[in-house]
C-alpha cells in the first residue's frame, strides 16, 4: 500500500496505520491482551476476514504480537509490541483532535504505558 515516498516518515507511518480497521485494532489493544472474538465483538461491524488480516498484517509490521497457548482448544491472544504501544500517543492525539475540533466521542482514552 504505498502511499509516497518510502523515506518519508509521515508516509511510512501511514502506510502501517491508514488501513480500513488498523487504527481501531490498535486502540482496542491499548488495554493489553486480547482474543480474537473480544476484538471482533468491540469492533461492531468488521468481519472475521478482515480482521484476521489486518491482525497478520499489524504482526508482519512488529506492531501485534500473536501468542498461542498450547490448550484444548488452542488459545491465540494478541498484543502490542513496544513499536505498537509507541502509536499509542498518535491515537490520544486523534481522540482529542475528535473530541475539541469534531465534537465526536468514543471510548475512554487508554492508561498511559510506561516507556
Amino acid at each position: 500500500m504505498a502511499s509516497g515516498d518510502p523515506t518519508c516518515p509521515v508516509c511510512a507511518t501511514a502506510d502501517i496505520i491508514c488501513g480500513k480497521w488498523t487504527i481501531l485494532v490498535i486502540r482496542d489493544l491499548a488495554d493489553g491482551r486480547s482474543r480474537f472474538c473480544e476484538l471482533e465483538r468491540s469492533l461492531a461491524g468488521i468481519s472475521p476476514r478482515t480482521l484476521s488480516l489486518r491482525l497478520r498484517a499489524l504482526e508482519e509490521e512488529g506492531v501485534v504480537a500473536r501468542d498461542t497457548f498450547p490448550e484444548v482448544p488452542p488459545r491465540v491472544e494478541y498484543s502490542l509490541t513496544d513499536k505498537g504501544r509507541a502509536l499509542l500517543p498518535l491515537i490520544e492525539d486523534m481522540r482529542s483532535y475528535g473530541k475539541e475540533w469534531l465534537g465526536a466521542a468514543c471510548a475512554p482514552a487508554a492508561e498511559p504505558v510506561a516507556a
